[in-house]
């Protein structure tokens, strides 16, 4: 995309060899742009004033208040980026914008796919075929993909697991259609409720001690939040008072990752010691 000045000291045009739209569209801030994403994009900087929009060129009018120089590669970028995710200039009401889009995780095996809606409320994962049975979205990414090796459905978001032997690069864009379809088309992500409760009071059948209380709940103030948006989950099995011990078990893309143990040693062990000095001096995680 070439960067051409114009008469207007104020206006600069972005010229593309790819065909935009057919006509002509002018558009100011008192436009209706909610089925123009590239004008969404622009408008959401104070200094552009309107953009005009033809076969193979976009022009940009500013206000006064920057210098193009500072501004132009940046308008640039926004641009690209945005004929990249939203081809058509202008979407009709059925034509909507993508449902999800993806995340890297710091596992490697594991991608967060997040969605603009809710897909249920709670958490699931789901590690088989059998497993994922009364789960249509998880059951269905197992049945067409032979490199799904776990999933992980938590409230907006879903971490896949992949096998060894493909890249991402090779499968992102089938998962990311395959789940804008999916939602699209189906009436059901789970036919079963998401757990709600902490996952390892299922696990473990049993009572919180008040210390368990303590630390569960720094772990949802400070550490939960974190975790999820790296497309896991950490709840906390057991403490075992004797070696002050706390068990974590990691869901999602924590589980199996290699910075896992690291983010625990480092970072959720120091913190349970800062709160809980003389209580906590472990943390061991158990894989999901």
């Amino acid at each position: 995309m070439e960067i051409q000045n114009t008469e207007n000291p104020n206006v600069i045009k972005f010229v593309t060899d790819r065909t935009l739209i057919s006509g002509s569209l002018e558009l100011d801030r008192n436009s209706n742009i909610s089925n123009v994403p590239l004008a969404q994009e622009l408008f959401k900087y104070p200094f552009v004033k309107s953009i005009f929009i033809t076969a193979n060129f976009i022009a940009v009018a500013k206000e006064n208040i920057v210098e193009w120089d500072l501004v132009a590669d940046n308008l640039r970028n926004i641009i690209l980026e945005s004929l990249d995710d939203f081809p058509e200039i202008i979407y009709s009401e059925e034509s909507t914008a993508p449902i999800f889009y993806s995340e890297k995780t710091p596992n490697p095996s594991v991608v967060k796919f997040v969605s603009e809606h809710q897909l249920i409320d709670g958490f699931l994962e789901l590690k088989s075929l059998q497993e994922a049975e009364k789960v249509p979205l998880a059951k269905k990414l197992f049945e067409n993909f032979p490199f799904v090796k776990e999933v992980f459905i938590n409230d907006n978001f879903i971490s896949i697991t992949k096998i060894d032997d493909v890249s991402w690069e090779e499968i992102m864009q089938k998962i990311l259609d395959f789940l804008s379809d999916f939602i699209k088309n189906e009436k059901s992500v789970s036919k079963i409720e998401g757990i709600q409760q902490n996952a390892s009071k299922s696990v473990a059948n049993k009572q919180f001690t008040e210390t368990e209380e303590k630390i569960n709940a720094i772990l949802q103030e400070y550490v939960t939040p974190a975790i999820e948006n790296d497309g896991g989950r950490i709840s906390l099995i057991e403490f075992d008072e004797e070696t002050k011990t706390a068990k974590m078990l990691l869901q999602g893309a924590c589980s199996g990752c290699p910075s896992s143990v690291v983010t625990l040693k480092n970072g959720i062990e120091s913190i349970l010691k800062n709160f809980l000095p003389n209580v906590v001096e472990n943390v061991e995680a158990v894989n999901g």
